[in-house]
This record gives structure tokens, sequence and C-alpha cells, in this order.
């Protein structure tokens, strides 16, 4: 890590909330020191002039379950999971949530320690862990292998409170069919951060999670109950309860763009909607296929699919989703990379550590240039790449 106070110039700077154009970004010791106007850079400061384009803050994806040619599933190690992160690195990543999809409690408790052995080995880039499943609708389950799908009992939750005890973030991905309101309230006041996915919940029971401490929606509009006439669904609740975020994948495949803009238009506050990968081992590789529980994932076109043409997950990486949504979508550029940093990193009640660039906050910074390519990555304050 790097205690040398560094002056980054010559590029516009987005702090998160604001763009800062004929400023700096003041680092040092691998941590924000200032966004500091024209005249006011310490004295003997070393100043690295970058050649125009923007500095942003570092994407957060909470939702990551391969890269590199590796799955979480597969071997759940540190060794696995700075693969993970490496491998979304390129693509403007420096934080994320090595997501376990439904599995056996042997392979959870191996998740567990694996994510606390690399935060304790200090692998850049893993910030927690993320359990999508196993409690979760049968009726909904995606890719997710149905037998391994349960509700939650005594011991599940007394596992998973340990659990979010000893990581600084843990997500869960459950339906309210698998898991009671008080499970939820329990879960929510152990520090989980508990989602809503693969159900098939009409919305009062979505509503009835939500005031239990339920604060996301799992990649919204898949693997949820939807909005009709009648039946507001999960996806109602997600949209018209501003308590909860929603992730989104943004690739034109899981979601009709024209169905992002209606929901973009619809989504009440405070709750945002993020972005997320729901990556496959597919990214950072030139695998045409690979494996999930045993079943094979076919890589084509874009898609990752089951061979029965289920989707399975997602062949994306973060700056891709950042310019669907403004090239595909028409949001502003700002907006988009909010969506990927900032607004992920505030639903986990980080955004004073990652996600922004302000005074205290990891030095993870990107540099793009006019066409959202990186011309470079920065993870706390060393730069990774290129």
């Amino acid at each position: 890590m790097t205690t040398d106070l560094t002056a980054y110039t010559g590029a516009a700077i987005l702090d998160g909330e604001t763009i800062h154009k004929g400023h700096a970004l003041l680092c040092e010791g691998g941590r924000v020191k200032a966004v500091a106007p024209p005249g006011e850079l310490p004295e003997g400061c070393t100043l690295k002039a970058l050649q125009g384009g923007l500095i942003c803050p570092g994407f957060v994806d909470l939702q990551v379950n391969g890269g590199g040619g590796v799955m979480l599933n597969d071997a759940p190690s540190p060794e696995t999971i700075a693969t993970i992160c490496k491998a979304h690195l390129p693509f403007g990543t420096t934080s994320l949530l090595p997501t376990l999809i439904t599995d056996t409690p042997a392979r959870m408790a191996e998740a567990r320690r694996a994510a606390k052995a690399a935060l304790a080995q200090g692998v850049a880039g893993v910030i927690g862990l993320h359990f999508e499943g196993p409690h979760i609708a049968p009726a909904r389950k995606g890719a997710h292998d149905p037998a391994l799908i349960r509700p939650m009992e005594a011991e599940d939750l007394a596992f998973l409170e340990a659990a979010a005890a000893e990581l600084p973030t843990l997500m869960i991905t459950l339906a309210p069919e698998s898991a009671r309101p008080e499970e939820i309230r329990a879960l929510a006041a152990a520090g989980a951060i508990v989602s809503l996915g693969h159900s098939d919940a009409d919305y009062p029971a979505a509503m009835e999670a939500v005031r239990a401490g339920a604060t996301c929606a799992t990649h919204l509009f898949n693997a949820m109950s939807q909005l009709a006439a009648r039946a507001p669904g999960l996806v109602g609740a997600a949209l018209e309860s501003g308590a909860l975020h929603a992730g989104l994948i943004a690739d034109g495949i899981h979601v009709d763009p024209a169905t992002i803009r209606i929901a973009l238009r619809a989504k009440a506050g405070p709750g945002r909607i993020f972005l997320v990968t729901d990556a496959m081992a597919v990214i950072g590789s030139d695998l045409a296929e690979f494996t999930l529980n045993g079943r094979r994932i076919l890589r084509r076109d874009g898609r990752l699919t089951l061979a029965d043409g289920t989707l399975a997950g997602a062949d994306l990486d973060m700056i891709s989703a950042v310019r669907f949504m403004v090239e595909s979508i028409g949001i502003g550029r700002e907006e988009a990379l909010r969506m990927a940093s900032l607004y992920p990193a505030e639903l986990i009640g980080r955004s004073g550590e990652i996600g922004r660039l302000a005074p205290g906050t990891r030095a993870d910074f990107l540099h793009l240039d006019d066409d959202l390519d990186i011309l470079g990555v920065w993870q706390g304050g060393i730069r990774r790449l290129p």
C-alpha cells in the first residue's frame, strides 16, 4: 500500500454524487484525502497527470457467482475468491460479494470460511459474501438445483446469524415463502442484508417481508412474481416500496430495455435500482461451457443457459452493464456510474468506505475515456491495470 501523497490531475472527477472539473484527486496511504480545487495542492505531493477523461469510483458488484474460469460453488476457498476478484478487476469492479448459488449446508459452511479467510488474508476486492438461496421458492428456481432448495430451519437461521456477525457484509437472497417474517427480522437484526428473490410471493407477503427488515430485491423482474393488474407481485413491491433497493442485470437479455426504462421511472425512493452482473465462470475466460451442481451451462451469443434454455446467470461484466444503460437505456453517464458504485455501496451501508471518492474512503477508482473505455484501475491507491 502506498503511503505517498499523490495528486491525480487532468481528468474530471465524479466523487459519487458530483462532477468536479479542474480538480485533483488526492490519495495517501491507500485512502482518498480530498478532491482538491486548483491552487490547493499540498506542497511536495507527487503529481500524476491523466490525459482527459473521467475519474470515478470503482464498481461495487453485489452478485458475482464466478469469473476467471471458476465458480464459487465448485471450490469455495480464498484462492477461488481471489481468482474471481482478479477476473472482474479489468472491467472496473474493485469490490464484490462472491456469491454462492443454492447448495448444501456443508458447501455453505465452506463458503463462509473461505470468505472469512480471504478477508483476513487481504484478498483485494472481496467485501463479504452473498448466499443466493437455498431458502427460495421451487416455483421460481431459475437455474438453481431444485434438489437443494429447502425452507429455513432453526439451524439455518443460527448459521446465517453467525455468518453475519463475522463478515463485514452478508447478503442473503431468500423467498418469503421459505423464511418467516420473524426469521427475516432476526437476520436483519444480526446485520445481514436480506434480499427478496427467486420468489412467487404475492404483494402482501412481499410487503410483510419488507416490514420485517428486507431491504433489497434480487435481479429485478427475473425469477419473481410479476406486476399484473390485480396482483402487483414482488415486482410491484420492489418498485412501490421506497425501503427496497433492487439489483438489475442490464444486458438486454434478462430484462427488455423498455421494461428497464419503465422501472427507472416508477421506482420509489429512497431505495434505488443498482447494477449487478450475476456473472458466472466465463468472465475473463474463453470458456464455451462450464458446470453448476453437475449440470452443463452453455455459453452462446451472450447468453448462459441450461440445456433446456433456462437462463443461468449472465455473461456480463460491469463496465458493459454501464455502457448498456447509457447507450441502450438512455440515462446519463454519471447516473449509470452511480448505479454501479454509489447505490450498491449505500444499500450495504458502506458508502463511507467504497463506491465514493471522499475523505477517508478507499482509493478505489477508475480512469475512463469519453466512450466509457477503461484506461486505468486503482485499488487501495495502487494502480492495478494496465
